[in-house]
């Protein structure tokens, strides 16, 4: 039964006890020697069975809640159908998301497992785990990149690499060991090519081989996600710079400049119809702007004064996205207008889902909400029994 948002008073406890899948050691394929995991970066995966292609639950949603905890959630008899858990965690943590590819979920959990599940009945076809550390985070702000048959994601602190995992078995494919100890972007599949960024260094890999195509060297760290917009790939610094790529070679086709006192756009960036759309942070105005793909020309921006852009995202040929102090907005993605604009009484902490129908769904410290856009009321689909302190970020995704 839908609730609606008033005042919220949690006194709770949570038990959970949930089913893990041993793991056992496989070697290690490495593309290139000198670049090498290190002994202690041990790859193994349990395999069950062979993914296969799984009809879609069209009644559920997948929630990553921000405790680590990963489940299917049905949206008409309210209730958990399945759930997956990391088999150890130093901290309760989500901190990535998960790829759902022919019906089968892709789960990384911060201690460096990944799952593959049925989205129907959370059965198991096989885990992975990138090495054994138990002590810190080694998968963050991942959300797996599916192609070709093969998983490709980035791994930090001790482990500090790519890696490239057969999807129908949970095997490793390739991997190779990156320069910086932080990598906090996906992977993006382009061309048969994989790309990444891990700290001043911007690579190309080839997708099957994992044979470095190119690997391009900047002043400053390049932080944020790359894109592409099916011709050439775009990537931002920690500062105020956009670059234009080449797919094949290590040439920045032309650079864009934005305000100098922004900077951080991270993961909020995306290419659609020629035109790069990205939001900057700044210590008192947050912008979005949209850039011409061929050019680098700036066609509009739309500041949001004293305030932060959190997220986003792109629907039906509009911009939608939150800032941190709570306010919802959609822009016209022609010409950055706004569209609509409210300021939410809940917190988002997650990405923005959009079902059939006048709402979108996303994830506060209390549970799922559900925003009605005509009435401007928020629904909570799904309340969480304890609100959690140090709260990092929670995921969601609609199974269609």
């Amino acid at each position: 039964m839908k609730q609606k948002l008033i005042t919220l008073l949690f006194v709770f406890t949570v038990v959970n006890v949930f089913g893990q899948v041993p793991t056992t050691s496989s070697p290690a394929e490495v593309n290139d020697p000198t670049k090498a995991a290190a002994a202690t970066d041990v790859f193994s995966t349990k395999f069950v069975s062979a993914v296969k292609k799984v009809p879609l639950d069209t009644a559920s949603i997948l929630m990553y809640d921000y405790d680590g905890t990963f489940f299917s959630y049905d949206l008409e008899s309210e209730t958990i159908g399945w759930t997956v858990k990391a088999a150890d965690s130093f901290t309760p943590m989500c901190a990535n998301g998960v790829t759902l590819h022919d019906g089968v979920v892709y789960v990384p959990f911060i201690n460096g497992e990944i799952f593959a599940v049925d989205n129907q009945d959370g059965t198991v076809f096989w885990k992975s785990r990138i090495g054994t550390i138990t002590d810190q985070v080694v998968l963050k702000d991942q959300i797996p990149t599916i192609s070709n048959g093969k998983l490709y994601i980035t791994t930090q602190n001790e482990n500090s690499s790519i890696y490239a995992i057969n999807i129908k078995d949970g095997s490793l494919a390739w991997s190779y060991r990156l320069d910086a100890l932080n990598n906090h972007t996906p992977v993006l599949s382009f061309d048969n090519k994989v790309f990444v960024q891990s700290g001043s260094n911007f690579y190309c890999f080839e997708a099957n081989s994992g044979k470095v195509v190119y690997q391009k060297n900047f002043e400053s760290a390049v932080t944020g996600k790359p894109v592409t917009d099916g011709e050439n790939i775009f990537i931002t610094n920690e500062k105020n710079v956009l670059f234009a790529l080449s797919p094949s070679k290590p040439d920045v086709l032309w650079e864009f400049k934005f305000d100098e006192t922004q900077n951080n756009s991270k993961e909020r960036i995306f290419c659609k119809d020629k035109k790069v759309y990205f939001g900057a942070q700044g210590p008192e105005v947050s912008s979005v702007y949209a850039v011409d793909s061929k050019t680098g020309t700036q066609l509009w921006k739309r500041d949001f004064a004293g305030d932060n852009i959190e997220y986003i995202t792109e629907d039906t040929d509009n911009i939608w996205g939150y800032t941190r102090k709570g306010k919802l907005f959609e822009l016209d993605i022609n010409n950055g207008e706004i569209a609509f604009e409210t300021k939410l009484t809940t917190q988002p902490i997650s990405n923005i889902e959009f079902p059939e129908g006048d709402s979108i769904y996303y994830y506060c410290d209390a549970g799922l909400i559900q925003y009605e856009l005509e009435g401007k009321d928020e629904n909570v689909m799904y309340m969480r029994t304890s609100i959690l302190d140090n709260i990092y970020s929670a995921y969601l995704k609609i199974i269609r």
